[in-house]
């Protein structure tokens, strides 16, 4: 394709990313008109409508995706060879993008701060989001690198590693549940100060999948999408569910003890370490994603 359809792709691109026509002008900083005419041009040059408008939006079509597709792929070689490049003139610099779930966060500060001591050059940038959003921008080329608990299955996911992360119970040491020599079922469990994440995260699609395997629904005292929130919550006498790893130094100084829950569903989730499938990283990111995998391999089952 030429220079001039790839800016057209570039207007194609923005309008999808960003929802409408107008949002993308104001982005591109140039007349709506000017946007329409672009995207108008490069259907015609390829043949076929790239993008269908509603009241809300626009949205591309199949043939419409093939050409994003394209687009993120072609932006994604410029950031590899811009980086061998600098590479070849023994510049270590460029920027790594790592989303995480936040039960990862405390995790991960070691190994975050080990790779910058090591290459202070290169920008790492980190998102902090749930489940689905992660898998989007990963997807769609926001992040280099994903960290997810129990992603959906994705055919444009590629999984660096796999750990089982079975999600448990979550209590004080001196908590009635302790009392409890074999799992436990989620049956009635919102009798206690029950606390969960929102329905973005991972852990609540693997606990809405046992409710309709058992024919029950929880009702939460209390749901937020921060962790250490939940972790607090447990501390102070209160139930949660989360993988062993998110609270690992609680449960080391026997501050927190995981109790595990009856039901299969709940001892098949993963952590995975992810990145989009075909996409080529950056030496940057090659050697984080190196950095990850010995983390992993070292979580708490």
């Amino acid at each position: 394709m030429s220079f001039v359809q790839d800016r057209r792709i570039l207007y194609f691109f923005e309008a999808v990313r960003l929802g409408s026509v107008r949002a993308a002008a104001d982005s591109l900083n140039v007349a709506p008109s000017a946007v329409s005419r672009h995207i108008t041009q490069l259907e015609q040059e390829l043949t076929t409508p790239l993008m269908e408008r509603h009241r809300r939006g626009v949205k591309p079509t199949e043939a419409g995706e093939k050409v994003l597709e394209y687009y993120r792929q072609r932006l994604a070689q410029q950031e590899v060879l811009w980086d061998s490049l600098r590479s070849l003139r023994g510049l270590q610099s460029g920027s790594v993008t790592l989303s995480v779930g936040e039960g990862f966060v405390d995790a991960l500060s070691a190994t975050l701060t080990k790779f910058s001591n090591l290459y202070p050059q290169i920008e790492l940038h980190v998102n902090v989001c749930g489940s689905n959003e992660l898998i989007r921008q990963v997807v769609e080329d926001e992040s280099h690198i994903g960290l997810v608990f129990n992603p959906a299955a994705d055919p444009k996911i590629r999984a660096h590693v796999r750990k089982n992360q079975p999600l448990q119970i979550i209590v004080a040491p001196d908590h009635p549940l302790t009392s409890n020599k074999a799992p436990i079922s989620i049956k009635g469990l919102d009798r206690y100060r029950l606390a969960l994440p929102g329905p973005s995260f991972g852990i609540r699609q693997i606990l809405a999948l046992a409710e309709i395997k058992i024919g029950t629904t929880l009702v939460p005292t209390l749901t937020c999408n921060n962790i250490a929130m939940l972790r607090r919550i447990a501390l102070e006498g209160g139930v949660t569910l989360l993988p062993a790893f998110v609270v690992e130094n609680e449960l080391n100084a026997g501050l927190l003890v995981a109790l595990p829950l009856e039901q299969d569903v709940f001892n098949s989730p993963e952590a995975q370490l992810i990145t989009r499938l075909g996409r080529q990283l950056s030496v940057g990111g090659t050697r984080l994603v190196a950095m990850l995998v010995q983390e992993m391999v070292a979580f708490k089952d």
